[in-house]
């Protein structure tokens, strides 16, 4: 199954993919169910083809496509967890996977504008695939680490290069409001099968920019789930988001940055094609003035 969280007419909500059209769930799998996240949280997304035939069908043409969770409480991102992308990046291999977050304001979802700051000519691309977290768990073992995956989306880790540079921590550069694009679905474990085998691919403007799969990945999704539980809680509706492969434009000669007008597509086998165009947001970093 495939499900979406959007805006229609101004009202959030979340519903069921079905085609061209989304069964609408919104308080019908509980009437204070409105939220994809509260449906994880109380485990009634197995209901939802119950509601075939029952829930309203919206077109998707009518609809505004949200972050797949608009609300995490956690967006856990790793980096340097493609051998090529960390050799470009002339990183040491490590023990342990490399960590930042992002915040709920820094995504957009599928056909949304994904924003360049007008205090940067550095906007780089990183396609990955987003794990989204169905039940609680903490200290979870590898083996069972895969039991607590809801689904999977794509994800375009959008990155400020120079300001992730201002020190050795990442975070400034990845948490500009609108940077990450994050869609367009909540694809289910059994609609994926065995994740490593998807490819995994960018392309800007129909050029191919990376080209990989999820077997290549470093630290692999259980290993990822069993390390991050060790130290904070994982609950309904957080994100790992798990690594870009090589090829991102800033290690490019001559480096390739988005620019206004671009659009950038995240494609990952069975989950998916996430798809966004840039636009430049014209007071995104300056001073005095709100995001």
């Amino acid at each position: 199954m495939r499900f979406v969280s959007f805006d229609y007419r101004g009202q959030t909500g979340f519903g069921l993919l079905s085609g061209r059209f989304v069964l609408d769930l919104t308080g019908r799998l509980a009437p204070d169910v409105l939220t994809l996240k509260q449906a994880l949280s109380r485990g009634l997304l197995a209901q939802s083809a119950d509601r075939m035939g029952q829930a309203p069908e919206l077109s998707l043409h009518d609809l505004k496509l949200l972050p797949v969770i608009p609300d995490p409480d956690k967006i856990i991102c790793v980096g340097l967890n493609y051998d090529d992308h960390r050799k470009e990046s002339e990183r040491p291999a490590s023990e342990y996977p490399t960590i930042f977050t992002r915040f709920a304001d820094s995504q957009v979802g599928h056909n949304q504008p994904m924003l360049k700051p007008s205090c940067s000519e550095r906007f780089d691309y990183e396609a990955e695939l987003a794990v989204i977290i169905g039940k609680c768990g903490r200290n979870i073992p590898e083996e069972t680490a895969l039991d607590f995956v809801a689904g999977y989306a794509c994800y375009n880790d959008g990155s400020v290069r120079d300001w992730q540079r201002h020190t050795s921590l990442f975070t400034p550069g990845k948490n500009f409001p609108a940077t990450g694009g994050f869609g367009p679905a909540l694809v289910t474990p059994d609609e994926v099968g065995d994740y490593r085998s998807l490819s995994i691919q960018l392309r800007l403007n129909g050029t191919v920019m990376q080209d990989s799969h999820l077997g290549n990945l470093i630290f692999p999704i259980e290993k990822l789930i069993a390390y991050c539980s060790r130290f904070t809680p994982l609950s309904p509706g957080d994100v790992i988001v798990t690594g870009t492969p090589g090829g991102v434009g800033d290690r490019r000669n001559p480096p390739v940055y988005m620019q206004d007008g671009d659009s950038v597509e995240v494609e990952i086998g069975a989950v998916g094609i996430l798809r966004n165009r840039i636009e430049v947001h014209e007071t995104a970093g300056t001073s005095g003035k709100s995001e």
